[in-house]
């Protein structure tokens, strides 16, 4: 994980505190919290800047995809990391305005044999971090 920004927060320790995938405020949850606490969740999170580049690669994802974060930090998600997703439903929905906040069914086909996933897009309007959840179908 990349720590380029801290959190007023302190770190979570009780797993009733940490969301779900589809808690109603996972948004909120992920940018009150430091990059590194995404590893106690039970589902992948990839931390994005606006300009695509990962700065966070969760425990959870990198051993779902097999890929350690040191091979995707710093990289842009959708040219580097997983073209796959660089299209209308996914990268395209990051560049709208506004708040972003939605789920969609999806299949990871890059690098791997084609992996059916729930992806959920998080983004606040004016926030300096994005977010992917994921989790398996």
């Amino acid at each position: 994980m990349i720590g380029d920004e801290k959190s007023t927060t302190s770190r979570p320790t009780d797993p009733h505190e940490w969301p779900t995938f589809s808690d109603a405020a996972l948004l909120q949850w992920l940018d009150g919290h430091e990059i590194r606490d995404t590893d106690l969740l039970d589902f992948g999170v990839i931390t994005i800047r606006s300009d695509d580049r990962v700065i966070g690669y969760n425990r959870y994802e990198s051993g779902r995809a097999g890929i350690q974060a040191e091979r995707v930090l710093g990289r842009d998600l959708f040219v580097d990391v997983a073209p796959c997703l660089n299209n209308f439903m996914v990268a395209e929905r990051y560049r709208t305005d506004g708040d972003l906040d939605e789920e969609l069914d999806y299949v990871f086909t890059f690098r791997m044999r084609p992996t059916p996933v729930r992806l959920r897009l998080l983004a606040a309007a004016g926030g300096h971090r994005r977010y992917l959840a994921i989790r398996p179908r």
